[in-house]
């Protein structure tokens, strides 16, 4: 049987949290690795099974891998590259892989990468990337689920995205690093995750700007003047808030450490707004708080910097139990209100109108046997569980474990009272993955 959540809700949270490196950043940190022709050691890597699969995706194309757990690092040796496919059952697993695709074709000028297919929360395409690819000089056939890519030559281009897709922007950052001349792309993600990106490749000898703006220039170097180095992820602000909003779900009071404040502006506006109190504690630290019933707001999910979508099923959380009514509305996925159900068997009283919420304040939430549906779904089940009287059974953990590091560890020592029974997971076991008990993947230690 696979793990399940046990909650005992109704205690406060007390205490302090350290939050883990971004997964949303490593996982593309890794990727831009296979660029280098050396060893890259990245810091502050969490321990997720997502992380594990990205790992494997770099095992399969020849890198040499050593990941200290304890250090929470993990050093990828790319100097032979044996292989530029990326195979299907490893990309379906995690839609991020997919950004292998632009640092192959920087390393290798081809590459082989399966086509991702859906996700539950809602469609995301890859035609961006696509025909930014061909716009930089890249040739493409698609054929049995696989994108084929041949660019002996790239050049540097003027490249426009209809949309701030933060997938496209990645991809198209990591291809343009070694094309000739300079590559400018405009209305890029803003995300932190993209910073980070282009951090780290400036680091190992690439010359990227304007990074966290609407438009970023890339100007190409050769990938012989691309170089080891070392580099430390930044802190994950989907984790943080999500840890913020326990606290003040249960009414508590917590340090939430290795934080960067900046990255969680609107949110923290929205929670304010709905009572609690958020002080800096010191440049990494948030201390936070809530005393009595929060109140209801609307807000509408929106690209970086306005309310992430990835905290949207959490915030709804939140508002099961405030005053008044909130909606929510959700303009970046079709398929994102999947927590709504299980809300609701827990006395939630949501009405769901296409991408609308509408959530009505009711008195208390209840205890039930629940399903994560996804990642995030997952983790606001888990703080619906924190705040509802009773008992609280969560099934299909391996979704919560692909962006939560000992997530009910971190959780009882801030005072909840949360299990993990039926310790055996059929689907994403180390095993299935190809990763020893050291955490390393087989074959692969330096």
């Amino acid at each position: 049987m696979a793990d399940k959540f046990k909650i005992n809700g109704g205690e406060t949270l007390r205490g302090e949290v350290s939050i883990c490196g971004a997964k949303n950043s490593v996982l593309k940190l890794f990727a831009a690795a296979i660029l280098v022709k050396g060893c890259t050691k990245i810091y502050n890597v969490p321990d997720l099974t997502d992380v594990k699969i990205m790992l494997m995706v770099l095992s399969e194309l020849g890198a040499k891998l050593d990941w200290n757990k304890e250090e929470k690092s993990v050093i990828i040796d790319a100097t032979n590259i044996s292989s530029i496919t990326a195979k299907y059952e490893l990309v379906s697993k995690m839609r991020a892989s997919f950004t292998i695709l632009g640092a192959l074709i920087s390393r290798c000028k081809e590459a082989i990468v399966a086509l991702p297919g859906g996700c539950a929360i809602g469609e995301r395409r890859v035609d961006f990337h696509i025909k930014g690819l061909e716009s930089l000089g890249a040739k493409i056939k698609i054929e049995n689920g696989y994108v084929h890519v041949k660019a002996p030559k790239l050049v540097g281009t003027d490249l426009y995205l209809d949309i701030p897709s933060v997938g496209a922007t990645e991809n198209l950052m990591l291809a343009a690093v070694t094309a000739q001349g300079s590559t400018r792309i405009q209305n890029a993600a803003q995300e932190p995750e993209i910073v980070d990106l282009a951090n780290f490749l400036n680091t190992i000898g690439a010359d990227i700007t304007g990074a966290g703006t609407s438009e970023i220039v890339i100007n190409g170097v050769s990938i012989e003047n691309l170089h080891s180095a070392e580099y430390t992820t930044i802190p994950d602000r989907i984790e943080a808030g999500t840890f913020m909003s326990a606290v003040v779900a249960t009414r508590g009071k917590a340090l939430i450490k290795n934080v960067y404040p900046a990255h969680l502006t609107f949110f923290n506006d929205k929670l304010i707004q709905m009572g609690a109190s958020i002080k800096l504690a010191d440049p990494t630290s948030i201390e936070v708080s809530a005393r009595g019933r929060l109140n209801s707001i609307n807000f509408v999910t929106q690209p970086y910097p306005g309310f992430p979508t990835d905290l949207q099923a959490i915030a709804m959380s939140l508002l099961t139990t405030a005053n008044g009514v909130g909606i929510i509305t959700e303009s970046l996925y079709e398929n994102r209100f999947m927590q709504v159900p299980d809300l609701r068997r827990m006395g939630a009283d949501i009405h769901q109108d296409r991408n609308h919420a509408i959530i009505k304040g009711v008195k208390n939430l209840a205890g039930a046997n629940v399903v994560a549906s996804d990642l995030r779904a997952g983790a606001a089940l888990v703080i619906a569980g924190l705040m509802a009287n009773g008992e609280t059974i969560i099934e299909k953990l391996h979704h919560i474990d692909r962006g939560y590091e000992a997530f009910e560890k971190k959780l009882t020592a801030l005072g909840a009272k949360i299990i993990r029974f039926n310790d055996e997971n059929i689907n994403l076991n180390s095993n299935s993955l190809g990763v020893n008990n050291m955490g390393v993947t087989n074959e692969s230690r330096l």
